[in-house]
C-alpha cells in the first residue's frame, strides 16, 4: 500500500494501480525501456494491473516478468469495461493511469487519475478527467515511487 496525506485534498491508501498500455506504458506496442524496473518496485506496494485495448498486439510480450495481471479487451464499450474493472477492486484505493479516450472513465472514478502523453498524444477526454498530467509515463510511476511528489502536486 501507499499512503500519503495531501493537505486539501485527503488521504490517499491506494493498493492498485491499473495501466492503459497502448500510449500509456507503450509506444507502438513497445514497452517504454525502465519500467520494468520502476514496476518492479512498484509491486512491492501496489498491486498492479495492465488493461488494455492492445491496440498494436504487443501487451503480452512486453510484460513477460512484469508482475501484473494483463486484461486485453474484446468487444467494444472498452471505456465501460475499464470503468467496471476498477469498480470492482474498490476505486478508492486505485491509482489509474492512461492516455485515451477509452480511459477517461477510469482516471475520473479512481482515487487518483494521471493522464500521460507520449508520443501518441492524448485526449482531452483523458486530461479533464484526470487529478494529474505528466509528461511520460516514467514521471507518472515517479509519482507513485516518490510520494512527496503527489502531495507537491496535490495540496491546497
Amino acid at each position: 500500500m501507499i499512503e500519503v496525506e495531501i493537505p486539501g485534498y485527503g488521504h490517499l491508501e491506494l493498493e492498485h494501480l491499473i495501466c492503459d498500455f497502448s500510449g500509456t506504458i507503450s509506444v507502438d506496442g513497445k514497452l517504454i525501456p525502465g519500467l520494468k524496473e520502476r514496476f518492479r518496485e512498484l509491486a512491492k506496494h501496489l498491486h498492479i494491473h495492465v488493461i488494455t485495448s492492445d491496440t498494436h498486439g504487443g501487451a503480452e510480450a512486453s510484460l513477460v516478468n512484469v508482475d501484473c495481471d494483463l486484461v486485453i479487451l474484446q468487444e467494444n464499450d472498452h471505456d465501460v469495461q475499464k470503468e467496471s474493472y476498477l469498480r470492482n477492486l474498490n476505486g478508492t484505493q486505485v491509482v489509474a493511469i492512461g492516455n485515451g479516450n477509452n480511459d477517461a472513465r477510469l482516471l475520473k472514478s479512481a482515487r487518483l487519475g494521471i493522464c500521460v502523453c507520449l508520443e501518441e498524444g492524448c485526449s482531452v477526454a483523458a486530461m479533464k478527467a484526470a487529478d494529474i498530467l505528466a509528461r511520460s509515463a516514467e514521471e507518472a510511476l515517479d509519482l507513485l515511487l516518490n510520494p512527496n511528489r503527489l502531495k507537491a502536486t496535490l495540496r491546497y
